[in-house]
């Protein structure tokens, strides 16, 4: 844990302020974190989104393929430390797990002084292609108290608006979730340009995927029981060995769309392993662990620059907003005890 010392959590998304999406007449960061309380509630201390973690630390061991496209030092070949944060959507820290709720896992990189940070979920692309889209979606998902799901009309009214939400979803029900966290694969969806020591920029997305068992294989425990059996699951998992991630590096090609996280690329692109993320550990989120990092995705090393997808601003200046509202607030202790899973 020493190493975490040097991955303070840093503000860098207030500098996204200079996008053009923060004009004052449209969305700002406050008007975000101001609907996801609208919609979870206030719950202070914690995430406006995946508020409900389990911290984690590693490594990154490269095999130094990734090299080829970028000079960035992480993809050198050699091990580094890594914190890690395993994570469910929406903005209730004490939520039950479901199978179907989204999964997320927060990496941060650090390699010659040089920091990395990525924030994934389960899902093969995103559900929206502009801030604005998330934005209203959120509102129209907001579950009515009456039959703790969305409204019917408002739902269908907003679908109507987006049909680009309409075809992600279609591509989002034809991947179900893996069992757990340990067999999930997470997906960066945005696409960043990448540059290698020769100059050459190529356009690439990333994904992690599990190598403790394929993807959509069965448990062969009884059926899942327990609020937290998702991180509960983890949690054992981990105290038995060590969990391991591929990091693949897909390289897009001319015509590929970088500027809408609801469209795939190809499963014909070029994938490139640039090496195994190990967790090795996980932690009850506290003060000095992964609780206090902010992930923001445009933090990240030189060969690496985000591309033109407008929700890489957005959510860059929102995560900054909500890191700044929970640092100020009182702390709550995590739904997620490791104590107490292993006793």
């Amino acid at each position: 844990m020493t190493a975490v010392a040097g991955f303070a959590a840093v503000d860098v998304g207030a500098f996204a302020y200079a996008g053009g999406w923060l004009r004052p007449d449209t969305l700002t960061p406050a008007h975000f974190a101001d609907r996801f309380e609208k919609v979870y509630g206030r719950h202070d201390g914690f995430r406006r989104n995946h508020a409900k973690g389990l911290s984690a630390t590693g490594t990154f061991a490269s095999t130094g393929a990734g090299a080829a496209l970028c000079r960035a030092a992480v993809f050198q070949p050699g091990t580094i430390p890594l914190v890690g944060r395993f994570s469910l959507g929406g903005g209730l820290p004490d939520q039950p797990d479901k199978p179907d709720t989204v999964r997320g896992l927060g990496l941060l990189f650090q390699a010659k002084g040089q920091q990395w940070r990525t924030a994934m979920i389960n899902l093969p692309v995103f559900t929206d292609s502009t801030p604005q889209g998330f934005y209203d979606r959120l509102l129209a998902s907001k579950p009515v108290p009456s039959t703790g799901k969305p409204d019917p009309q408002r739902m269908a009214a907003f679908l109507d608006r987006h049909p680009e939400t309409v075809a992600a979803m279609k591509l989002i029900k034809q991947a179900p979730p893996a069992a757990g966290f340990a067999d999930s694969a997470f997906h960066g969806l945005n696409a960043f340009w990448f540059t290698n020591s020769a100059g050459a920029r190529v356009p690439v997305r990333w994904s992690v995927v599990p190598q403790q068992r394929p993807q959509g294989t069965p448990h062969p425990e009884a059926p899942p029981s327990g609020k937290d059996y998702l991180f509960d699951d983890l949690i054992r998992a981990v105290a038995q060995g060590p969990l391991t991630w591929r990091l693949l590096l897909t390289v897009g090609e001319p015509g590929d769309p970088t500027d809408d996280a609801t469209k795939p690329w190809p499963p014909s692109r070029r994938s490139v392993d640039a090496g195994a993320i190990t967790i090795s550990a996980v932690q009850t989120e506290q003060g000095g662990n992964a609780r206090d990092i902010n992930f923001d995705p445009l933090v990240l090393p030189d060969g690496i620059a985000a591309s033109d997808d407008p929700l890489l601003t957005a959510r860059s200046a929102v995560y900054a907003r909500s890191f700044t509202r929970r640092a100020e607030e009182p702390k709550s202790p995590s739904e997620v005890q490791v104590s107490e899973v292993l006793k």
